[in-house]
């Protein structure tokens, strides 16, 4: 596997705010990457040192090799803000070869490089359709389009499905899943679950702070599931501390248990479901490992 980003010792200062205090990751060729965060955590400002649009107050970051904004990252790089727009009044076609000639495409590989990445998005069909005549959906995916002009082997897209119904949300992370292939993405967005389904490593930012998760299994000699139910029962933990297996239940958050057990203990996760069933508990959803949420906010009761 490469390392494709590289930041060490990163801060940013604005006058007297210190927007990213001296963080330090690595970001490898493959799965899509999140970066999660409340408002003011400096997701954007990682996002404008990333691309280029400012620098760094300390530290090094390194992409491909290069200082962001060096000229040989030309088409290596792209970004997708989350307010992007397409001109209502022309047809997607002719705006993707537009921006694809601003990548210094001749006329004709600007309308080839146009379809090439429609199609890869779904929407060959639609590529003589004014902008403003697609679904909220489809706009979307055509700006995602617009995102892989080029070919960039890093792709960063700001809240991708921020707006979209759920229909619509899961057919941009099908859409991502798919093209990871091709590029690596960086995604920032506050769904955490959706995050989840698509990300194996986390920059979770706060204050400026960075720290890392991972949301598939990594090698540990413990394992959990956790347990989400849809209403608050009296004594959970000690009543599932009582299954064959388990090791430790605790309350993570609010209707929410994390169940660590023993890697010897067979279908765990339908005792689980059956013991629900038995106590006539709701349940919301069961997960195979920490969730995203749990690892970032919870309270580690030991």
């Amino acid at each position: 596997m490469s390392t494709l980003i590289t930041a060490k010792d990163l801060s940013k200062s604005y006058a007297d705010k210190l927007a990213l205090n001296a963080i330090n990751f690595e970001i490898q060729k493959g799965a899509p990457v999140a970066l999660v965060g409340p408002n003011g955590a400096g997701k954007t400002t990682l996002f404008s040192l990333l691309c280029g649009y400012i620098s760094p107050t300390k530290g090094s970051l390194d992409i491909l090799g290069h200082k962001p904004g060096s000229a040989e990252l030309f088409k290596q790089v792209s970004a997708l803000p989350q307010d992007a727009q397409l001109d209502p009044r022309f047809n997607i076609d002719q705006q993707l070869a537009f921006y694809a000639k601003l990548q210094g495409y001749s006329t004709k590989q600007s309308q080839n490089e146009a379809l090439r990445v429609l199609e890869l998005v779904g929407l060959a069909d639609v590529a003589k359709h004014r902008a403003g005549d697609l679904s909220h959906g489809m706009r979307k995916r055509v700006t995602i389009a617009q995102a892989l002009i080029g070919e960039p082997k890093i792709v960063m897209l700001d809240e991708a499905t921020a707006g979209l119904d759920p229909i619509h949300a899961r057919e941009v992370r099908e859409l991502v899943s798919e093209l990871s292939s091709q590029a690596t993405f960086i995604l920032s967005s506050h769904d955490l679950t959706e995050l989840e389904r698509l990300c194996s490593q986390v920059l979770h930012l706060d204050k400026g702070v960075l720290s890392e998760h991972q949301t598939k299994a990594v090698n540990t000699d413990k394992h959990f599931y956790t347990l989400m139910l849809s209403e608050a029962y009296q004594n959970v933990e000690q009543q599932l501390q009582a299954l064959d297996g388990v090791s430790r239940v605790y309350m993570s958050q609010h209707k929410e248990y994390v169940i660590e057990y023993q890697p010897t203990s067979d279908s765990l996760d339908i005792a689980l479901l059956q013991f629900c069933r038995q106590h006539n508990w709701q349940y919301r959803q069961l997960v195979n490992g920490h969730t995203l949420e749990n690892q970032i906010f919870k309270q580690e009761k030991l």
